[in-house]
């Protein structure tokens, strides 16, 4: 049940039609495509170049054959019309990434004069897969501003259904829709998405399944905290520091990088050595670069031994294997290097200790000096003063000795902006207890102090107890399902109950999820070969794009600009 082979195979089937070919790709499929396949690997296979459909232009080049993969938007289909009425290509091979309506179809063979047109299929690819466990659809702002029961425009709404159907149907799944009961978002879609299904069952949802998969919707609200928290494995560190923009990261802000380095992909399906590391705590981490560094300085050092006509021999044909390493070492050095840097300037360390003793203890007191203490740092961020604050109020708001009026007082003599400070009040409105949307009791009551734990400096021992205290909500829900204890009435289904645990289970976050959620699956997966889970979100999350997400109505960018940054935000 890999997400990301599924559109692979998809495209591949597209581009491999013989001979000479461009590919014309609308702003959603280029992020589709661009996530599964390298640009030089569609160029192996004849396609001579990837061109959007609304860029007018283009060359005419008759002697081609045109490759189109869009969306079924009435902006992709206008652009489409406009091709074929003009076109540029000798014949066109249409793709769509999911079900055309009958009314554009007639559209594009009105407009289709020129009886250019060979082939119409549709292929459902409707997706971001962000890896083989993880599908996102590049949506941020879920919740309408004015009405937190409701989804923040009917376009965001259709888009979710529409990429949850094309992933069942590319997985050749029908599931069985779970939802969660205190959210109306998530009973909208499951409605919805549950309406598609049984209109379309006899005809594309008619698979032969020995189990039937549970689809299980759940809202962004009810964990409100783990997007709130500073990571600390490779994959979420990255993105939480510096940003990961559909598998791109940009370090043109690291000081003395190179040009050629100034943007960096990490794709787990491209590099061997971020595959391997990305769910791996930043003290491995560094070990494993080093490794990588002296397994490479070994490399050089043979390839200077060229003695003979066979040294030399040996060395040309490992060149290609030589080139992807050395790229491998610098990337990942650059990267790491810069992680470090961040984790220096910005004082993560010790914020991230505070930030998981309010998530993950029950030590009021101890807690509250510690954050106050914390605030005379002068290597704090505003930003990160306004979190820990963030944090506590999702926490202790309600707290019978509340020290939240003292630590906004706090947030305020420091000079902390507004626009800032009212991140506290929009978290408590967005996903405080008993709002719409979150139900649960986020927080298991524990005890203990992080100072009982070794401490963490420069990727020593001990962070898995220091800095990975808390353990989001997903944790709890994949063990209750697992073990068949998720209560209905919480999380009712659409239709009848299915008894006992799924083999597959897809796990869909209205509001976005996160990369440490991301490890979560892998690590379930990896525990439990007899259940597989898929993990969704509206977006992937990183703090900063978790202040949009909460916003829903554009200004999120007056804060950003207020912090300098600090993120790419969401996928």
């Amino acid at each position: 049940m890999d997400v990301s082979k599924a559109i692979k195979d998809y495209v591949t089937k597209m581009i491999n039609a013989d001979g000479m070919k461009v590919m014309l790709l609308d702003e959603d499929t280029t992020a589709i495509v661009s996530l599964v396949y390298a640009q030089s690997e569609i160029l192996q296979k004849e396609v001579y170049l990837l061109e959007r459909i609304n860029n007018t232009a283009r060359e005419v080049m008759t002697h081609l054959k045109a490759i189109v993969f869009v969306r079924p938007t009435k902006s992709s289909i206008d652009a489409l019309v406009a091709e074929l009425k003009r076109p540029k290509y000798g014949s066109y091979d249409i793709y769509f990434s999911n079900m055309i309506k009958p009314a554009q179809l007639e559209k594009l063979a009105e407009a289709d004069e020129h009886e250019v047109v060979q082939e119409v299929q549709e292929y459902f690819a409707d997706y971001l897969a962000q890896g083989p466990n993880l599908v996102t659809f590049g949506i941020t702002g879920c919740v309408d501003p004015s009405n937190a029961r409701k989804w923040n425009g009917v376009q965001k709404l259709a888009r979710t259904c529409d990429g949850l159907m094309a992933l069942m149907l590319a997985l050749k799944r029908a599931p069985i829709i779970r939802h969660q009961a205190s959210s109306d978002l998530c009973a909208t879609l499951a409605r919805n998405l549950q309406g598609v299904i049984d209109k379309e069952r006899g005809d594309l949802f008619d698979f032969r399944q020995t189990d039937a998969p549970v689809l299980l919707i759940v809202d962004r609200r009810d964990d409100p905290v783990t997007p709130c928290l500073n990571q600390w494995t490779y994959q979420a560190m990255v993105h939480e520091l510096i940003g990961i923009n559909r598998n791109r990261v940009s370090l043109e802000d690291a000081p003395g990088i190179s040009k050629d380095l100034e943007q960096v992909v990490l794709s787990e399906r491209q590099d061997t050595f971020y595959r391997d590391n990305m769910y791996k705590n930043f003290g491995e981490i560094g070990e494993n670069i080093k490794a990588l560094v002296n397994q490479f300085q070994e490399k050089q050092k043979q390839s200077a031994k060229m003695d003979s006509i066979a040294d030399m021999k040996a060395f040309v044909e490992s060149y290609p294997e030589f080139r992807a390493m050395s790229g491998s070492v610098s990337k990942h050095v650059s990267v790491s290097s810069e992680i470090n840097r961040l984790l220096d300037m910005w004082g993560v360390f010790d914020l991230s200790e505070i930030e998981q003793e309010l998530s993950a203890t029950s030590n009021h007191k101890d807690t509250v000096e510690r954050v106050f203490e914390l605030f005379s740092n002068p290597k704090l961020r505003d930003i990160d003063r306004v979190r820990l604050v963030m944090i506590y109020a999702l926490r202790y708001a309600t707290h019978k000795e509340s020290a939240l009026s003292d630590l906004i007082g706090e947030l305020t003599r420091a000079g902390v902006a507004p626009e800032l400070r009212e991140l506290v009040m929009k978290a408590q409105e967005y996903a405080g207890l008993g709002q719409a949307g979150r139900s649960s009791d986020l927080f298991e009551e524990k005890t203990g102090v992080l100072g009982k734990f070794k401490k963490m400096r420069g990727g020593v021992a001990g962070m898995d107890n220091v800095f990975t205290m808390h353990k989001p909500l997903l944790v709890r829900l994949l063990e209750d399902v697992k073990k068949n204890s998720l209560k209905e009435a919480y999380y009712p289904f659409t239709e009848k109950p299915v008894a006992g645990p799924p083999a597959d289970l897809f796990v869909f976050f209205v509001g976005g999820c996160t990369y440490a959620e991301s490890r979560v699956v892998k690590e379930f997966n990896l525990a439990n070969p007899g259940m597989r889970v898929v993990l969704g979100g509206t977006a992937v999350h990183n703090f900063d794009s978790f202040q949009a997400e909460m916003y829903a109505d554009g200004r999120p960018g007056l804060v950003k600009s207020l912090i300098g940054g600090g993120g790419a935000g969401t996928k």
